[in-house]
């Protein structure tokens, strides 16, 4: 089942991202996230973008969600997307569902552009892009330092193609919400 997380949902969230924070390159963070930072971060996004959770009876193995992509204000019709599964379930095709979803949400609120960045090597997420129609659109290299080694990370962009900000509104009053 694919659901709007809550903070509710904040303990079973910070053990999937704290695995990615203790043991891996694809987030460039290195210190846990509390469940109070995670709550803190859930009722930031959900406030205006979607948050999703997978479960499986009861039990959440995934989330992803949206953020704004820049602060500037010509980029808010641009989001940075976000997916993580629980350490183990990569690669199994659960990821897809759920970035499906997201998609679909942020599709609905008339956004015209995701970006999501990888951090390198991570064929895993490079493919689950991919097979979402993302097309690779930057590769910077060595810009990220943890562990004791230089990373690099590209970026991927999926253009949804609603339309522009002012057709949108005249499109969803013509033709409800």
């Amino acid at each position: 089942m694919i659901r709007s997380a809550t903070t509710d949902d904040a303990n079973a969230i910070c053990d999937i991202y704290n695995h990615y924070i203790r043991n891996t390159i694809v987030t460039f963070e290195e210190q846990p996230v509390s469940i109070e930072e995670m709550k803190s971060r859930i009722i930031d996004i959900t406030d205006s973008l979607p948050w999703l959770v997978s479960e499986e009876q009861g039990n959440v193995f995934g989330f992803a969600y949206a953020s704004k992509w820049n602060s500037r204000c010509a980029y808010k019709f641009s989001v940075e997307s976000t997916v993580y599964l629980s350490a183990g379930l990569t690669g199994q095709g659960k990821g897809r569902p759920l970035y499906e979803a997201l998609i679909l949400d942020v599709r609905s609120r008339s956004l015209h552009t995701v970006i999501g960045g990888v951090a390198l090597p991570n064929p895993a997420s490079v493919a689950l892009h991919e097979k979402m129609g993302f097309k690779k659109v930057a590769h910077f290299k060595e810009v990220g330092w943890k562990f004791d080694r230089w990373i690099d990370v590209g970026y991927w962009e999926l253009v949804l193609g609603n339309p522009e900000p002012g057709a949108a509104q005249e499109f969803h009053s013509a033709n409800g919400p």
